[in-house]
């Protein structure tokens, strides 16, 4: 009878604008969260082994690639030391110092280098960044 009428859905919106600041605390999700761990082995340690994957699933896709990059880097450390953990700790005896000596050596080099990453946050130029939308399906025929 008629064809249809193609009417973009999303003609009048405006990209979503994210602020430098949201983009700011996106990126230090990680290294708080690193921190936190290392301050709290048990349980805390074994519960951000798991939410790390969402903040860095979240995070290193974020529309300012800035956040990616820190995001990136503090994921680097943290599943490199803790993934060290399990060639390592498989020999250890049974006896608490020697999981307290690696607990302080996970610290001495996870700490410092979030502290300074989150330096470096705090001290770069965050601005605002907008999402575009994807083409809708019907505009790519």
């Amino acid at each position: 009878m008629t064809d249809s009428i193609h009417i973009p859905l999303d003609s009048d919106a405006k990209s979503p604008v994210i602020s430098g600041d949201s983009a700011r605390r996106a990126a230090k999700w990680f290294n708080y969260g690193n921190m936190i761990a290392l301050a709290i082995p048990f349980p805390l340690g074994i519960f951000w082994a798991g939410m790390s994957m969402l903040i860095y699933g979240l995070n290193k896709h974020h529309p300012n690639p800035k956040v990616g990059y820190y995001t990136q880097r503090a994921a680097y450390r943290f599943y490199g030391v803790v993934g060290s953990f399990i060639p390592v700790g498989l020999f250890f005896p049974v006896q608490l110092m020697y999981y307290l000596i690696f607990w302080a050596i996970a610290a001495a080099i996870i700490l410092p280098w979030s502290i300074y990453d989150l330096y470096r946050i705090n001290h770069d130029i965050w601005e605002n960044s907008t999402v575009e939308a994807p083409p809708a399906f019907a505009e790519t025929e």
